[in-house]
């Protein structure tokens, strides 16, 4: 059995370059808690403010259930 994690990730204004090095950081946070990367897809993230969505990522991370 599985667990699954799903994260967002946006840049702060539109037609910024994704950053690297932030997704970089956002991957390795979640591994050290045991959760490994299970697939990324692109979309349309909503935002913090407002009813529009922006580009980002969604990052699918699974794990095996803990008993």
């Amino acid at each position: 059995m599985y667990e699954y994690k799903v994260v967002t990730f946006r840049e702060a204004l539109i037609g910024d370059a994704l950053d690297a090095g932030k997704l970089e950081k956002t991957l390795n946070k979640h591994a050290e808690e045991g959760w490994a990367l299970k697939d990324i897809t692109s979309g349309e993230v909503k935002g913090r403010i407002g009813p529009g969505a922006v580009d980002g990522l969604l990052i699918t991370f699974e794990r095996p259930r803990q008993a």
